[in-house]
């Protein structure tokens, strides 16, 4: 089936019981068993197993190409499991513009457990390569990066790592793309993680996280994980992501439309110093953003000349954009990262521009989008 309809029907087939076309939320904690320790179709406890959230579970790994998902209580729980199926001592490579939360918790709180972790400009190949080192059992891309949108070749990352004697893992973090727009998995990739509070909920109405795999291995210690640790999300948001799928293909479509024409709007703009957006000509990785994604998403960072207070100046003044934290969902956003999602990395090397200024560009009529954004840049 082809995605728009796998989308629709993945892993939700109507219920047995009553004919229902939307899966149920099965809100229990626990379920009748057979006998001693004979559970039924293997419910035995919704840590371990929830229907509604399964349907979520096999949808999800329909659409991004794997045989397995796992869902979490939020993309930052998903991204924990992940790094606890390394052991001390591991090394760990990363991009060097990632999610403020996922540097914290790299540096913050798993390097006192004892990995080791490294931030090199995932975008240049030569650096991923230096990078490695015999300890390096996992390299965790964003692609396109958060805020800088910045591109990286998966095909080819995969293809280093698996010459390498002892090959890591690769990770890409699939939050800002969605498998609609991109999907790791066929290009390489061992494990996809996303935020589902983002994209593939599309409402800002949930909070949750996903993890992607096509091993079964992988699968078995993931899983391990997830029900030892218990960081899963209940079935009402599984059940909100599930219904937020269905839509997916047509808000990428729009979020993309109307982030295109934000761009022409702001590529001319004078107060606008530089813009960042994977399929803009001027952007170093526009050709491998073509190739690999299906168009540029809903993203959109651009650094103003008047910088930090000028940032600032405009994302107080929009009526339309929301200033708030997170993406993704069907209204526009407008944010100063520097100041908000990104800045527990303040005062380090990967600290971003206090003039940046992203915009999460939502569904709403376009028109109205750009007059918002030119109201607020007059006033800078």
């Amino acid at each position: 089936m082809k995605f728009e309809t796998l989308a629709i029907h993945a892993g939700q087939k109507p219920d047995p019981t009553t004919g229902a076309v939307m899966t149920p939320i099965y809100q229990t904690s626990t379920y009748l068993q057979d006998g001693v320790g004979s559970p039924r179709q293997g419910y035995e406890y919704s840590r371990t197993k929830n229907p509604t959230r399964l349907a979520l579970e096999e949808c999800l790994a329909a659409l991004e190409g794997g045989t397995h998902a796992l869902t979490f209580a939020s993309g930052m729980a998903a991204t924990d499991a992940v790094l606890r199926t390394l052991s001390s001592g591991a090394h760990v490579l990363a991009g060097n513009d990632i999610y403020g939360g996922t540097y914290r918790l790299f540096e913050k709180v798993l390097r006192r457990f004892g990995l080791d972790f490294s931030f090199v400009d995932s975008s240049d190949l030569g650096a991923v390569a230096n990078a490695l080192t015999p300890a390096t059992r996992l390299v965790w891309l964003e692609t396109p990066t958060n805020p800088y949108l910045s591109i990286t070749d998966i095909q080819a990352v995969a293809d280093l790592l698996q010459a390498q004697p002892q090959k890591p893992l690769l990770v890409v973090d699939n939050t800002f793309a969605t498998p609609f727009l991109q999907r790791p998995l066929t290009l390489g990739a061992d494990i996809v993680v996303h935020s589902t509070t983002k994209y593939l909920g599309g409402h800002s109405d949930v909070i949750g996280g996903a993890v992607v795999v096509k091993d079964e291995g992988l699968y078995q210690d993931l899983a391990f994980l997830q029900n030892a640790v218990g960081a899963v999300p209940g079935p009402m948001d599984a059940f909100l992501v599930l219904r937020g799928l269905k839509t997916l293909p047509l808000r990428m479509e729009r979020h993309a439309q109307n982030a295109e024409a934000v761009l022409q709007f702001l590529e001319d703009h004078p107060k606008v110093k530089k813009l960042y957006y994977p399929t803009h000509a001027s952007h170093p990785q526009h050709q491998i953003a073509r190739r690999q994604m299906v168009n540029g998403g809903g993203m959109i960072s651009f650094i103003l000349k008047g910088g930090k207070s000028a940032a600032r100046k405009m994302a107080e003044a929009t009526r339309l954009f929301a200033l708030a934290e997170s993406l993704g969902g069907v209204e526009a956003l407008i944010e100063v990262p520097a100041a908000m999602t990104h800045l527990s990395t303040s005062d380090s090397p990967i600290a971003v521009d206090p003039g940046l200024v992203r915009l999460s560009v939502g569904i709403e009529h376009i028109d109205d989008l750009i007059a918002d954004l030119e109201q607020a840049l007059s006033g800078i």
